[in-house]
């Protein structure tokens, strides 16, 4: 691979963050409004440290400008549009221009060949529909190295296992509980990993712990590599593990990274924990300026010994709000309880929220879930049991197709939720 020098990439963020904010002032009235607010232009930016005086962009304001209120160019321009759930009933739509595309199969590529995928790769993408959009662009990025691809396709555990073995996959890009979903279910079936040509396990959506990567690469004799992105917009590998595996490196020449305190905004020294804040440096079509991700981070700048300039970032798997992290798809509360208004078709008196996991018998195997407890009132009360459990399952059903995760509703009496016994 090749990169930049230091002074090249200075130059090439400075060129194309001042282009990004050219467009973006000019063309989306929700930039130039709150740059107007604070007194700036994009002429006052003439370095990058000038950065840190524009405002933050944050979740809701993407769900604010549902749908085009943030694209950057005309609906003619733009190619693809993706769907990710957002903070409220409006999901986050974002768009990508042809030149966008081909960045980011440019940027995709370059993670994967750092993880050591070449084109005599077999790779195999598993993920839940809430990361299918994570999915094209694997695929997308995979192709451009000219590995051969098994794109991503909802399948059984065994079915999967069947793939992995009958196709000789190589590479197989997937979350970390599905990983540990399916180590589970080799040994329970008590097939020998040795069987697989399996020998690169690609996680994301979520950090893992080193002693849980020690753990598959034990039972599954691969090497785990880490990349990280976001659910809602733009998508995967933003950063990247090398062969050292001491942090992230940032695609610095696509993305500027910030960390900042989250409670002041101010920007911290590297080595510092703090939130990490991205500015996109070549999106066309849906610039991101100074976004707020709610991930807990730090940044490495000492030069690593791989040869790659780019800065790094130690991710925590932390989160500085109340979002829950759920198979990599971040969901707010609030924007749960509305689509549970919704598809109830009243608001429910009480209802709790969880993060759990299912069981290696259930359906969708060791994978995370939401479970929504609401509280048995006479607006859930039927004579017919069968009325009661059509509402419930249509819920599940309705939530699961808004948020992009199983979900389980349960009923429970008012001692339940006040002793909150699970």
């Amino acid at each position: 691979m090749e990169y930049p020098d230091y002074e090249q990439r200075l130059q090439i963020q400075l060129e194309r963050l001042q282009s990004t904010l050219n467009r973006a002032f000019r063309s989306v009235p929700f930039h130039q409004k709150r740059l107007q607010e604070h007194g700036m232009d994009p002429l006052h930016v003439e370095t990058l440290s000038d950065l840190s005086r524009l405002p933050f962009m944050e979740r809701k304001d993407l769900g604010e400008h549902y749908p085009y209120g943030l694209f950057a160019v005309p609906l003619r321009d733009i190619v693809r549009i993706h769907t990710a759930p957002g903070t409220n009933l409006h999901p986050t739509v974002t768009g990508y221009t042809k030149h966008d595309l081909k960045v980011w199969r440019e940027m995709v590529a370059r993670a994967l060949a750092a993880s050591g995928v070449t084109a005599l790769d077999i790779l195999q993408i598993t993920f839940d529909s809430g990361l299918a959009n994570w999915g094209r662009d694997y695929k997308d990025g995979a192709e451009t190295l000219e590995a051969s691809v098994i794109p991503n396709t909802p399948l059984s555990l065994e079915k999967q296992l069947m793939v992995l073995r009958d196709y000789k996959t190589t590479v197989l890009i997937t979350i970390p509980s599905a990983a540990s979903q399916l180590v589970s279910y080799m040994f329970r079936s008590e097939f020998n990993p040795t069987g697989l040509n399996l020998k690169t396990l690609i996680l994301v959506g979520d950090a893992v712990a080193p002693e849980f990567r020690a753990f598959l690469e034990d039972r599954l004799h691969v090497s785990v590599w880490l990349q990280y992105g976001l659910s809602e917009v733009p998508g995967p590998a933003m950063a990247f593990e090398c062969r050292n595996h001491q942090g992230l490196h940032v695609s610095e020449d696509h993305f500027f990274p910030e960390i900042i305190n989250p409670k002041t905004g101010e920007v911290l020294s590297p080595g510092e924990t703090g939130e990490v804040v991205f500015t996109s440096l070549s999106n066309r079509a849906f610039p991101l300026i100074r976004f707020r991700t709610g991930d807990k981070a730090k940044l490495i700048s000492e030069p690593c010994s791989c040869g790659c300039p780019f800065a790094r970032i130690e991710w925590l798997g932390e989160r500085t709000d109340d979002l829950l992290t759920i198979n990599g798809v971040k969901l707010h509360q609030t924007q749960i309880i509305r689509h549970l208004e919704k598809a109830l078709g009243f608001a429910p008196d009480q209802c709790r929220i969880f993060k759990k996991q299912y069981s290696y018998l259930e359906k969708y195997g060791a994978r995370s879930y939401l479970e929504v407890w609401l509280l048995m009132n006479e607006n859930l009360f039927s004579d017919e049991i069968k009325m009661l459990q059509k509402l419930i399952h249509n819920a599940e059903e309705k939530l699961h197709e808004n948020i992009g995760v199983p979900v389980k509703i349960k009923l429970k009496e008012i001692r339940t939720f006040a002793g909150e016994n699970r």
